[in-house]
């Protein structure tokens, strides 16, 4: 019965629901998100094939980029030149993560150069993926390994921080709710400009087209408000799963090879990152969750999906997260040819 495509998406939907709305009920920092990839990555690690239809997939990413240009507004435009040194930083913590990280893969865990540099570069699956299929490394080692940072860094972050006492924010807090023809309009108009740059390589496109076309409606005063929690549910429980669904057809065995490699290197970026985001806090003011959820080595949709949830600044999360890609997508093919040294 569940072998059918349909089925499975049925039950990966469920699974994901039941996960999100478990972690609610007890209060756990970004519950639905967490909740929803616990629980699907839980069934594939058990040997269940999941699925999701790529357009219910890009519909969960369209929901968080709309969702997070809705934290545009026009007064906003004046801080975001103040973020240059932030953006600075941020890429200098990039460099000195996947550097690290490299580094913990080969010296610790026998990890060959080309597999450690695809397997550390943070939210570049596609890419890494793509370079290590062409003959550049382990293709099971880098997506095991890439799969396990996103969960890991997903399911420990939210919790980090509260165990940290940092404090989440606040800028959902007192939004409107967009009235139905205006988000119907956001999200129609974002489909179509996310499926335009999709279909010309950009990464995290539907993400990307939501957020802009949002962003450009509500600074220049189109429409004001946020999506409804309902469908903000909906969409992190979609974005949760996804990461469920990408152990679909990964042996357990493999995932237990390189369970400790993989909490071992994200641990230690992890900390690189914190590290970085507390002196970036600490010089401009900014609040230290905030930072670091915007440093945080992690895939853009999920690191962005969790600053909306966590209510950090939208708007400064994910344009750090789309600036990471946007560098790494230059670095990593530099560092593949060059086979830098430490």
């Amino acid at each position: 019965m569940f072998d059918r495509p349909v089925s499975r998406s049925i039950v990966t939907l469920i699974v994901g629901t039941t996960g999100a709305a478990a972690l609610s009920l007890i209060g756990f920092p970004a519950a639905p998100l967490v909740g929803a990839a616990l629980a699907t990555t839980a069934l594939a690690w058990g040997g269940m094939r999941l699925s999701l239809p790529n357009r219910l997939r890009d519909a969960g990413f369209l929901v968080i980029g709309v969702s997070l240009g809705s934290g545009f507004r026009s007064e906003l435009l004046g801080q975001i030149g103040g973020w240059g040194l932030s953006l600075v930083v941020l890429c200098l913590s990039i460099y000195a993560t996947v550097v690290t990280s490299r580094f913990v893969l080969m010296r610790w865990y026998g990890q060959d150069r080309e597999t450690a540099l695809l397997a550390s570069a943070p939210g570049t699956l596609s890419l890494a993926l793509s370079m290590a299929v062409s003959g550049r490394g382990d293709a099971t080692a880098v997506l095991v390994l890439q799969c396990m940072r996103l969960l890991i860094l997903s399911a420990v972050l939210p919790l980090g921080m509260v165990l940290l006492g940092v404090e989440a924010g606040s800028a959902g807090a007192a939004a409107n709710r967009l009235e139905p023809l205006p988000l119907i309009g956001v999200l129609a108009v974002g489909a179509l400009v996310s499926w335009f740059i999709a279909h010309r390589g950009f990464p995290a496109a539907y993400l990307l087209g939501g957020m802009l076309v949002s962003a450009l409606s509500h600074v220049s005063g189109l429409v004001h408000g946020t999506p409804p929690a309902w469908l903000l549910f909906a969409g992190f429980c979609v974005t949760g799963s996804v990461m469920g669904v990408r152990f679909t057809g990964v042996k357990l065995a493999d995932i237990l090879r390189f369970l400790k490699a993989s909490a071992t290197s994200v641990g230690a970026a992890a900390l690189i990152s914190m590290g970085f985001a507390a002196v970036v806090a600490a010089v401009t003011g900014l609040p230290f969750g905030q930072v670091w959820v915007a440093y945080a080595p992690g895939g853009v949709e999920a690191m962005a999906a969790i600053g909306l949830a966590l209510d950090f600044d939208g708007a400064y999360v994910a344009l750090h997260h789309l600036c990471r890609i946007a560098f790494l997508m230059a670095l990593i093919p530099w560092m593949a040819r060059k086979q830098t040294r430490f």
